[in-house]
């Protein structure tokens, strides 16, 4: 297959909320909360930060650094001046999106955390019901809905205000079209429960009913050493999707629902073949004594049929495809991300197909079929096949200028200086 025929869909892309943002939830939220409503404000240091509820986050950093000359990326963006458009401005992220040859993408949020784990910070139960219930309005009609069939919506699942509350929520977003949800890996993090029990039951249920994905997304590597660099953190990242991959796998959720599907984010494949292997031993050795049920499959064929894993560049995933399951492989671009291989995806990509030996049939699954199949995504639904592809998408985007750059003046010094001072000695995980 040739490069240009390619057809493209990322299950993991980012979205940096723009400032515009404030305007929508002061529109949706309740005539009490409006004052309450996020807003961007430019701190005394020259950075931009969101205020929520009288909660600063900064969105920008390493999260922010598409396009940007990579020898600063260590000098981080920290206003909305300092990033690429595409960060933050949906037009621009489909210019983005075309000059890289990607037709479509599922993005998950900034400052709400991957899993919305900010909103665990307030009490204010009513507050956060309205604020979630606002966030996915945002994201499903003004960030997806600017151009359909462009975006997979995924919505935030709400997993501080119980289970009971998710599956209103789950179900409520599933008539609007969206049947991806972002859930938390970690929620014992946050005094919830973890998923070795029924609490979360309604939710699940919900999902299962509704056919949504389960979506987790991973960020940081597993506990790491106190002064450990940055290389530790992104270098471990597959391994504690691993981890908790396992306890998926042998939670009740993929017995108790077993038409429910999950998907992985930003967890690579390359450790995954072994990983399958060392839980069917398991279960060979131990379900005797530990009751564990897995009915006429073993675990292994469980998850690799309820599963979508991901990769941005993984040679060794491709070339162990078959040991994973060829119908559960799918490709990634982590923009605006330091991850990212934008604006070249399709070159990067291509290379590792071509050097694991893929054939063209296969390509399609991995780069755009299982994504679609596993979301309930119709990718032509807006535009014939012929339009979809790396080519006809890179010639609606000769005037993307991709040279890598710096976006707008940076800090001065004093505020340089502020920004590097909050950094703990590696950088901030993206969890």
């Amino acid at each position: 297959m040739d490069v240009a025929d390619m057809i493209l869909v990322s299950v993991d892309d980012h979205v940096v909320e723009a400032p515009s943002m404030h305007e929508f939830f002061k529109e949706h939220l309740p005539a009490k909360f409006k004052d309450r409503a996020p807003r961007v404000i430019r701190r005394p240091n020259g950075t931009d930060a969101w205020l929520i509820d009288g909660v600063e986050i900064a969105t920008f950093g390493l999260n922010a650094v598409a396009g940007r000359i990579p020898e600063e990326w260590g000098y981080d963006p920290a206003t909305f001046d300092q990033v690429r458009p595409g960060s933050y401005d949906v037009h621009e992220r489909v210019r983005d999106m075309n000059v890289n040859g990607v037709l479509a993408s599922l993005n998950f949020p900034s400052w709400p955390g991957l899993g919305g784990q900010f909103f665990t910070q307030s009490d204010d139960d009513e507050f956060i019901a309205a604020m979630i219930r606002a966030y996915n309005d945002w994201h499903i009609s003004e960030w997806c809905g600017a151009y359909p069939g462009r975006f997979i919506p995924l919505a935030l699942s709400g997993f501080k205000l119980g289970a009971e509350w998710m599956a209103g929520e789950i179900r409520r977003v599933a008539e609007l079209g969206c049947h991806a949800i972002s859930w938390h890996s970690e929620p014992f993090r946050f005094g919830m429960p973890d998923y070795h029990g029924d609490e979360w039951d309604p939710a699940l249920a919900a999902s299962q009913d509704c056919e949504s994905v389960v979506v987790f997304h991973f960020g940081s590597a597993p506990m790491r050493m106190p002064r450990s660099p940055f290389e530790v953190i992104t270098h471990g990242m597959p391994f504690s999707t691993a981890v908790f991959a396992s306890e998926l796998l042998w939670s009740p959720m993929m017995r108790k629902f077993p038409q429910l599907r999950f998907a992985l984010a930003e967890g690579g494949i390359g450790w995954y073949p072994y990983w399958l292997e060392k839980a069917d031993f398991v279960y060979d050795h131990h379900r005797r004594w530990t009751g564990t049920d897995f009915g006429d499959q073993l675990p292994s064929e469980v998850f690799r049929n309820r599963v979508l894993t991901c990769f941005i560049d993984d040679e060794t995933g491709l070339e162990l495809r078959h040991k994973i399951g060829i119908n559960n492989l799918s490709w990634e671009c982590d923009y605006p991300h330091s991850d990212t291989t934008w604006p070249q995806s399709p070159e990067v990509l291509m290379k590792s197909f071509v050097t694991a030996g893929v054939p063209d049939d296969e390509i399609h699954k991995i780069s755009w079929e299982n994504a679609c199949r596993f979301y309930s995504f119709d990718p032509f639904a807006h535009r014939p096949r012929e339009q979809c592809t790396v080519a006809a998408l890179r010639a609606q985007a000769a005037d993307v200028d991709t040279t890598p750059r710096r976006y707008g003046p940076p800090p001065d010094e004093e505020a340089l200086q502020a920004v590097h001072a909050s950094r703990p000695s590696a950088p901030p995980h993206k969890a």
